[in-house]
């Protein structure tokens, strides 16, 4: 420890210890945790308390002080637990300390522990203190295990966690034995400690209230699913019957917690070569509800080594709800691939039927769990594609009300499903997925037939939407020609002309999210089909172009910068629309980069200028015709605009913009190069001072010395790097004689103070590139960027520091003696 600090320590502990005194709040206290942490992990927790008995001080003094707050309490006792987690130090606190903080004679025993902040850190602190044998011993003498079992069912779920996490480490502490010792099968030869720990399990289990069972289960599930010695094999052989046993009672008690410990079993090497567990899922599977079982044939079948019976049973319930939707709307055997008869079938159907939210959210589980079934390689093979994509096609149609019922059961689907948005959200979702798969073509049109459905019906909600919008695209994508192909296939090229004039629609929606999802999905059709000859073609006989340019003045915020985003990339592939100026229609076309210019510079919210940027950028390095015409003038105007912004985000984009131009000025990068960062390579010396009056012109030096003193750091620290960049690249060149000393560079030396003294009004004026060089030269790039590398409170952060403010808090430091921060 520091000596700053071993001379602060004793007037902070009796701060702490004076309930009259103001003490700093729970995180001051928590960082001082952890610095004791810090300490005792670096050296002898023993050594720490002969160096600073006032720590011991504290500890006697707490319990005894009436009134003292829950917070400096829980924090006495989670510090009690890291210094006697040293053997050595627990031996030395063991007398009475620790009997008088953790024992009956402590917080246990009064008033304070109603507070659960109390209850909370006499949990974590004898997690803390449970490291060696001793400890053990300890939670024996003086009834903390009976504490613990009893916080399981506390009120407060934080508390009930940490009590349920505290025996598990117990008992893996208690069964670990010496090493290479194999597990006794005999309780009489377990530790006292897990005698006690597993009697108590095995109580639980055996009781009718659910929560207790609820907290058996929950503590075998993590103690299964983190400690894989032997002797955890040897407790499931004890416990599994019990656990067993479970299945036998109607309803099944604490379904949930029972799916996660099976499951957490099945997942351990020690335990899953055990035959017995497989026969105990099997039977699992078929007593568990239609809800409660998909959680658990979902984790069986991603499990490596499964039965293929059981998997095959697993993936039957996973599709049951699904299978009775098909079954509702067709009098004919459904498509091949799904189970014809399956076994729980009439319990599904009741499922689906029982209430509107049993139906929801049988349906949502369904298609979730399938979703994140689809892309692992634990999934069934043969994988029942075209059954599965009638099957969610089937539940849109419900959800709209065109579906057509062949039974009684559909007939109430229809009322339980119409205009569900929940059900559309994960029916879309799970359908987009499905998009990575092949389907017969018949199946395929009726896919795209309900997603224009749904884009184009009023009564789909904007969430909804979305959700179609995206799942369109990925089929989309997904049916298109294979690479190098330059046109759709004819089934794509018909759905794309349906789907423009909706998409028209969509663009004119009086809701704003719906615009915004519109021009969303319009970038990125564009990003990734324009060079498909049949989308250019019915892009540009479409009015979507010019709606989104229109949209460039829409008064929502996030739609200007979705519009930006998509003028962009329809700009930068030639699909921008064909018009004249408002003044002129007849006359010259207007240009999109002067409508993103105005964006940038008029724009009273930072979302459309940050995106205007992030255009401009890929312009540049894309190498965009309109930007190839007069380079340096649109660098020079927008890194104007940039220096200017409010946002920092559009000024450390105008960096980027700034880093990509000087690449290419140096011949380090061409247009089409996607990445600005490229190694140095040496510049001959008449590029480079071409180059370095290039860059002189459009004022970037201007720009990056005047970021290098940003009031936002990662401003500075972008800027810091591209000034290093820059002045390594301009080693080679030879400034004139005395240029160092120049009136010039003298003067630009004077404003780069101004502008680090917060004095930015001034600007550089002309600057030639003898006197840049000159001042990249001059300056402590290095340095610079290592001050900025440091966070803002690297001072504050100290343990000094938050001692001196926990004592300013406390009153007994003066307001001149602590950190301000």
């Amino acid at each position: 420890m520091d000596p700053e600090c071993s001379q602060l320590l004793p007037a902070l502990c009796a701060a702490l210890a004076d309930p009259r005194q103001p003490v700093a709040d729970d995180t001051c206290l928590e960082k001082l945790l952890d610095w004791f942490k810090t300490v005792t992990e670096a050296g002898s927790s023993l050594l720490l308390l002969e160096e600073s008995p006032c720590l011991v001080e504290l500890l006697f003094q707490v319990p005894k002080a009436q009134g003292l707050s829950p917070g400096v309490l829980a924090f006495s006792l989670r510090l009690a637990g890291v210094l006697a987690a040293q053997e050595d130090c627990f031996q030395y606190l063991q007398g009475q300390l620790l009997p008088g903080l953790f024992g009956e004679a402590g917080p246990r025993g009064g008033a304070a522990w109603t507070a659960p902040t109390v209850r909370s850190g006499w949990v974590q602190g004898l997690r803390a203190l449970a490291q060696h044998p001793s400890a053990l011993r300890f939670l024996d003498d003086f009834g903390a295990l009976d504490t613990i079992f009893s916080l399981q069912g506390d009120s407060s779920l934080f508390v009930a966690s940490a009590a349920g996490q505290l025996l598990v480490h117990v008992l893996d502490l208690c069964m670990r034995g010496p090493a290479g010792a194999q597990p006794s099968l005999q309780s009489r030869d377990w530790p006292a400690c897990a005698q006690r720990i597993v009697g108590h399990i095995e109580e639980s289990l055996r009781s009718t209230a659910a929560p207790r069972v609820t907290q058996a289960l929950n503590v075998l599930s993590t103690t299964f699913g983190h400690c894989h010695s032997p002797w955890a094999q040897v407790l499931w052989v004890r416990l599994s019957p019990l656990v067993a046993c479970l299945l036998e009672k109607d309803p099944v008690p604490a379904a949930h917690s029972l799916v996660d410990l099976l499951l957490s079993v099945a997942r351990s090497p020690a335990l899953s070569s055990d035959g017995g567990l497989w026969e105990t899922l099997a039977r699992t599977l078929g007593h568990l509800s239609p809800t409660q079982a998909g959680p658990l044939a979902l984790g069986v079948l991603k499990l490596q080594d499964c039965p293929q019976a059981l998997r095959t049973q697993a993936f039957d319930i996973l599709l049951q709800p699904l299978v009775c939707v098909l079954k509702a709307t067709a009098e004919a055997p459904g498509p091949p691939g799904l189970p014809a008869e399956p076994a729980g079938d009439s319990a599904v159907v009741d499922a689906l039927l029982s209430s509107r939210p049993a139906c929801v959210g049988l349906l949502c589980q369904t298609l979730a769990h399938l979703e994140l079934l689809l892309p692992t390689p634990q999934r069934p093979s043969p994988w029942p594609q075209a059954a599965l994509l009638g099957a969610v096609v089937t539940v849109l149609q419900f959800c709209r009300g065109s579906a057509v019922p062949a039974s009684d059961v559909g007939s109430r689907l229809c009322v339980t499903l119409a205009g569900c948005v929940r059900v559309q959200r994960a029916a879309l979702d799970f359908l987009g997925a499905l998009s990575q798969g092949a389907g017969p073509r018949a199946v395929v049109t009726q896919v795209f037939a309900v997603l224009l459905d749904y884009l184009a019906s009023p009564d789909s909600s904007p969430t909804v939407l979305r959700k179609a919008f995206q799942a369109t695209l990925r089929w989309l994508l997904s049916s298109a020609q294979p690479p190098g192909c330059c046109d759709l296939d004819p089934h794509t090229q018909h759905f794309l002309g349906e789907l423009l004039p909706v998409l028209q629609k969509r663009l004119c929606s009086p809701c704003w999210e719906v615009r915004d999802s519109g021009l969303e999905f319009l970038a990125q059709v564009t990003r990734s089909w324009a060079g498909q000859a049949g989308f250019r073609h019915a892009l540009l006989a479409s009015e979507v172009p010019e709606l989104a340019e229109q949209l460039l003045q829409d008064p929502e915020s996030y739609v200007r910068a979705s519009a930006v985003t998509a003028v962009g990339l329809l700009s930068g592939q030639g699909l921008h629309a064909a018009r004249g100026s408002p003044e002129h229609p007849g006359g010259p076309q207007r240009s999109p980069l002067l409508d993103l210019l105005h964006v940038l510079s008029t724009d009273s919210e930072g979302f459309p200028r940050r995106a205007a940027m992030q255009v401009f950028t890929e312009w540049l390095r894309d190498g965009h015709a309109e930007v190839a015409a007069d380079t340096e003038r649109f660098v020079a105007r927008v890194l104007q605009a940039a220096s200017q912004d409010l946002d920092w985000e559009v000024r450390a984009q105008g960096l980027e913009l700034a880093q990509v131009f000087l690449a290419q000025t140096l011949g380090q990068l061409g247009p089409d190069c996607p990445d600005a960062a490229a190694p140095p390579a040496a510049v001959p010396p008449s590029r480079l001072a071409q180059a370095l009056r290039v860059l002189c012109r459009v004022q970037l030096f201007e720009f990056a010395l005047r970021a290098l003193f940003d009031c936002d750091r990662a401003v500075a620290q972008k800027s810091c790097d591209l000034l290093l960049f820059l002045r390594d690249q301009a080693a080679p060149y030879d400034s004139p004689q005395g240029a160092g000393s120049s009136p010039s560079v003298a003067s630009v030396e004077a404003t780069l103070q101004r502008w680090r003294a917060g004095e930015q009004g001034q600007p550089l004026g002309p600057l030639e590139p003898e006197a840049a060089v000159a001042v990249l030269r001059a300056m402590d790039l290095e340095g610079l960027r290592g001050a900025l590398a440091e966070s803002s409170d690297h001072v504050e952060r100290s343990p000094q520091s938050l001692l001196q403010d926990m004592l300013a808090t406390a009153g007994i430091l003066g307001d001149n003696e602590a950190d301000c921060y």
